[in-house]
């Protein structure tokens, strides 16, 4: 036994260690789906984060400020607030990057016929992902203005604001390039796993409004940067123009620096100096500021951050919605190229934002706008055809009753074009609960009221709309669900016969076609309905048609047991009133032959009693007083014996013509409906 042991141990240990049919593989080593919903919600997540990092990235170009009279400086605090939510979109591009390598792709060669099938391996991924988009996302994610306001600007011996002003921007504009292509692809895979970016038109609008305010910051931001490097240039101009021996104290490059404020050197200059006259926007005798001279003249690059902000996004959203129109530029190549670009941008973006906003509202007043024009149609089609104005107004009851019930949704394409396992249990969901609400579908069973949701279809009627009329053929069975119906009948057509109940919600109407559908081998022709049903409120209900019902009695042979066949009759107003009526009918024959039978006793006592008197009259010597008395006793109970045996004959043949005929020498015997109509009773019949 230990021998045995010891072999299967050794044999076993052939297999590698990861081999484990029960063993979860840990969640950084597993494949994922491309098509899978946590890919699609880290998509979504990561789109998010992209538009942050796009709106976080420009706000490096208002670390630049002006902290004094002709020097500038860096704004430390934004700087650290900038960078800290910068750092934590550079961690959501690593994750990203992660992401990618874990993720599956389609195999070009597979995908001839169908969806395609995924690459699972771990090492055909990675490779396919290092040859295409690696080297945009590592670009992307790189912590750059980072390391360069905190580590390469300190570490600069004299340090100026107009060295990183020019180092923050080329890095933030170096880097700006791949993280607005990395939104590109990932907007593409977005709509081809789930067909759209925003799952609501007014999401998808708000979507590419920002997309334009995104746009407008950074122009705006731009802008802002530019003026400070305008402003930093004529200083630097007028500060060089004042470098010569004999001006004392002379200009110094240190002192455009608010590092150097308060030295006693710089005090001395800017007491004898033209820098700040000469370089003042509102007179550009000296320098021409042109379209920046805004930034100055407003007092923008000396205000508070959030002041500061709101107007620079102002700037840009005024001057992207005109295409720069109002611009008043100088001869400065790089102002009138800013310009160009402002015009370029603002006429694409601008296109851009009206067709896909138009596109999403659209999508979302379709149906009303495609009710609108069917409503005009209708209107004209009415005016044309010179209907009554009582028809008019019920043809506009009816489209405003069906379209606040539907929004003009078409149900039943949208169940058709579904598989039939998903159709089935959404007509489940619907119509289940309300028709149990129906006794007589409540004493079916799951299997049997599932094959009939499946079938049923909704049915819309306003007030005052005739659903059948008395004598017309029934074409399907309707079940209410809301509101009330009015059933009459006149007995086809009799003089002063008359019946009316209301049908409300759980009832039913129509089940001449169920008694139909019902028979052994029913005829072609439809029933004719035996009451007239109308609506006196609107009316939702679900509609059973003909087809559908004789599938279902067709295949579901519990519909002919006794016990749905006894409910059918308890509940249906049909059997009802044809009870009600035999039972009349029945009554009225019985008063009618007591009242013969107590008329025929009256005549025969009163011929009794004739015969009497006259037999008083010649016999006076017969017997006297009481034989005569015995006579007429004799004469009543013979008459009452008579009358009590013509009753009985007349019993007996009305059980031999009730009595069902008596099956042939073959066996075979006519079999009737179970749920066949009985005969209309005859009230004029003396029988």
């Amino acid at each position: 036994m230990n021998n045995f042991h010891h072999y299967t141990s050794t044999r076993f240990r052939q297999f590698p260690k990861s081999f484990s049919l029960r063993r979860k593989v840990p969640w950084w080593y597993q494949i994922l789906d491309p098509g899978s919903e946590i890919v699609t919600k880290w998509n979504r997540i990561f789109l998010v984060t992209c538009l942050i990092a796009l709106f976080v990235d420009p706000l490096y170009f208002f670390v630049p400020i002006i902290g004094g009279r002709a020097c500038m400086q860096i704004d430390f605090g934004l700087g650290v607030l900038v960078t800290f939510f910068r750092t934590m979109a550079d961690l959501f591009f690593l994750m990203h990057m992660m992401m990618k390598f874990r993720t599956a792709f389609v195999a070009p060669s597979s995908r001839v016929l169908g969806k395609g099938e995924l690459v699972m391996d771990s090492k055909a991924i990675a490779l396919r992902y290092l040859k295409s988009d690696f080297f945009v996302d590592f670009a992307a994610m790189l912590p750059l203005p980072q390391i360069v306001i905190w580590f390469v600007i300190p570490a600069v011996k004299n340090p100026t604001a107009d060295n990183a002003n020019h180092t923050l921007s080329l890095m933030v504009l170096i880097q700006y390039i791949p993280r607005l292509y990395v939104m590109f692809p990932l907007n593409r895979r977005i709509i081809k796993t789930t067909g759209v970016v925003a799952r609501t038109a007014w999401s998808g609008a708000v979507y590419n409004l920002l997309l334009y305010i995104l746009a407008s910051h950074v122009l705006g931001a731009s802008w802002y940067l530019v003026s400070i490097q305008r402003q930093h240039e004529c200083w630097s101009i007028e500060c060089v123009k004042e470098m010569n021996s004999t001006h004392s104290p002379s200009c110094n490059k240190f002192f455009l620096d608010c590092s150097s404020l308060n030295k006693p050197e710089r005090v001395a200059w800017l007491r004898v100096t033209h820098v700040l006259s000469n370089c003042d926007a509102q007179n550009d005798e000296n320098f021409q500021f042109g379209m920046f001279a805004d930034a100055f003249i407003n007092d923008v690059a000396s205000s508070a951050f959030i002041e500061k902000y709101f107007y620079c996004l102002w700037w840009g959203l005024s001057n992207l919605s005109s295409y720069g129109q109002n611009l008043t530029t100088s001869t400065y190549s790089g102002e009138t190229l800013f310009s160009i670009l402002i015009c370029i941008a603002g006429l694409v973006m601008f296109s851009h934002l009206i067709g896909n906003m138009q596109t999403y509202l659209q999508s979302s007043t379709a149906r009303l706008e495609e009710w609108r024009i069917r409503r005009r149609d209708t209107e004209e089609w009415m005016r044309h055809r010179q209907l009554p104005p009582e028809l008019q107004e019920r043809v506009r009851h009816f489209v405003q009753y069906k379209w606040l019930a539907t929004r003009g949704v078409d149900e039943e394409s949208i169940l058709k074009s579904l598989p039939v396992d998903i159709r089935r249990q959404i007509q489940r969901h619907l119509c289940l609960a309300l028709v149990r609400r129906v006794p007589f579908f409540a004493r079916m069973d799951v299997q049997l009221l599932d094959a009939i949701c499946e079938r049923l279809v909704s049915s819309l009627n306003t007030k005052s709309t005739y659903i059948v009329r008395e004598g017309d053929p029934v074409n399907e069975m309707l079940f209410i669900i809301r509101g009330k119906l009015e059933s009459s009948t006149t007995n086809g057509g009799r003089i002063g016969f008359f019946n009316s109940i209301t049908l409300g919600p759980g009832d039913f109407c129509g089940e001449e076609l169920l008694t139909w559908a019902l028979m052994p081998t029913p005829s072609l022709n439809l029933p004719l309905s035996t009451r007239t049903v109308k609506a006196t409120t609107e009316v939702e209900a679900f509609a059973l048609r003909v087809e559908d019902l004789k599938y279902v009695a067709n295949q579901f042979k519990r519909l002919h047991s006794k016990k749905l066949q006894h409910a059918f009759r308890y509940y249906s107003h049909q059997w009802r009133n044809w009870g009600a009526t035999f039972v009349q009918a029945a009554w009225k024959r019985y008063a009618k032959k007591k009242k013969e039978m107590e008329l025929a006793r009256m005549e025969n006592l009163y011929y009794m009693q004739g015969i009497y008197e006259e037999g008083d009259y010649d016999g006076e010597d017969s017997g006297g007083e009481s034989s005569s008395v015995d006579n007429a006793n004799r004469v009543q109970h013979l008459g009452a014996t008579m009358l009590a045996s013509k009753f009985a004959a007349n019993t007996r043949r009305g059980v031999a013509k009730q009595k069902p005929p008596r099956p042939d020498s073959s066996g075979s015997s006519l079999k009737m409906p179970k749920l066949f109509k009985p005969q209309d009773p005859d009230f004029a019949s003396d029988s």
